[in-house]
């Protein structure tokens, strides 16, 4: 017997299917040759059950979604309060590219920001780059619930644009919210963000969030309920 979430999202599919308005993002070059017409609906919900429509298979890079979970991270590695003195929790109010930070604590205003989110990759721990990128990909691999791979084209295209978040960096390491080269933690951050997912994968993550931290098919506790609260709430403010 067909689910009726199935069919609300199944309806919900073929009435937004036609809709052609926007564009896709160009300000990294490979995102200028994603599939404007690719599109998917997936909701998962924390007792494990998965729905899905059109692409929901289709692999993206993750880029801003990424934040939260090295957030997540972050937090898991170094703390609540250590975290706390690199990286703010307050509305921001401006572009998420801005390269500023607090006037009055000269922090990121919160790592949902790409200021916040390159120091957020700063304090994962690991020796280098890789180790650092590996850990993060192990662990979104575990939000996900499967193992996710970089595209590396997509990580390629980031290092070669990205100066306005090597400009954020340099900021950073003035004001000592980087405590090592900026393009230390950007190679981290470049990398996360091109970390490929498709719809399900996200739509998965999602429910561990919104579950506690606990992946709702493989019952994997993968945050610790406490500073899954605090990613929650940086989220909604």
């Amino acid at each position: 017997m067909k689910s009726l979430v199935q069919d609300y999202i199944d309806g919900v599919y073929r009435d937004l299917t036609g809709e052609r308005s926007g564009s896709v993002a160009d300000y990294i070059p490979e995102l200028a040759v994603v599939d404007p017409d690719s599109f998917a609906i997936c909701l998962a919900t924390s007792d494990g059950y998965v729905y899905e429509a059109g692409d929901s298979r289709k692999k993206f890079a993750i880029q801003s979604i990424s934040k939260p979970f090295t957030y997540a991270l972050a937090l898991a590695d170094r703390g609540l309060a250590a975290v706390a003195t690199k990286v703010d929790v307050e509305p921001s109010g401006e572009p998420f590219n801005e390269i500023s930070l607090d006037p009055v604590t000269e922090r990121p205003r919160n790592p949902m920001i790409n200021a916040g989110a390159i120091t957020s990759a700063s304090l994962v721990r690991g020796d280098g780059v890789e180790e650092r990128f590996e850990r993060i990909r192990q662990f979104y691999s575990r939000f996900a619930g499967r193992e996710l791979t970089l595209d590396r084209e997509m990580f390629s295209s980031e290092d070669r644009t990205g100066n306005r978040n090597r400009a954020i960096g340099y900021l950073l390491r003035e004001y000592g919210i980087l405590e090592e080269d900026p393009n230390t933690t950007l190679g981290v951050y470049f990398r996360q963000c091109s970390i490929e997912v498709d719809c399900r994968d996200l739509s998965l993550m999602a429910a561990t969030l919104a579950d506690s931290g606990v992946h709702p098919v493989s019952g994997d506790r993968v945050l610790d309920a406490g500073l899954n609260e605090r990613v929650l709430s940086v989220m909604t403010t």
